[in-house]
């Protein structure tokens, strides 16, 4: 009969505990994956598309005095540093770097 109520003691015991320390603390959990974070390139200005959208191409940086490497195809960024609702005026060999967020490509490159 002892051991029955060691048992039932025990178990209650260690109900309460739970009790006690899940009132008591707060944990929060993080995860982060590979995928989770901002993708980002070089990229060069090709020529201007509409408003402040441009049409870009990444490059590969290589070693200090050559030129970089365009690489992949043309695609379509918009320029933060320019107004929504005007015509761009940023010049086609500026170099930048573009960030996707969303479904958008975006750069900033003051004028």
């Amino acid at each position: 009969m002892n051991d029955r109520y060691d048992s039932v003691n025990s178990r209650e015991v260690l109900e309460r505990i739970a009790r006690e320390s899940s009132q008591e603390t707060s944990e929060t959990t993080v995860v982060a994956s590979p995928g989770a974070r901002a993708a980002a390139w070089a990229i060069t200005v090709k020529s201007h598309s509409s408003y402040n959208v441009y049409n870009v191409i990444a490059m590969v940086i290589g070693v200090a005095g050559d030129e970089p490497t365009e690489i992949g195809q043309q695609l379509q960024a918009v320029n933060l540093a320019e107004p929504f609702q005007e015509t761009g005026t940023l010049s086609a060999g500026t170099h930048a770097i573009m960030f996707r967020v969303g479904d958008k490509n975006i750069f900033y490159a003051p004028v």
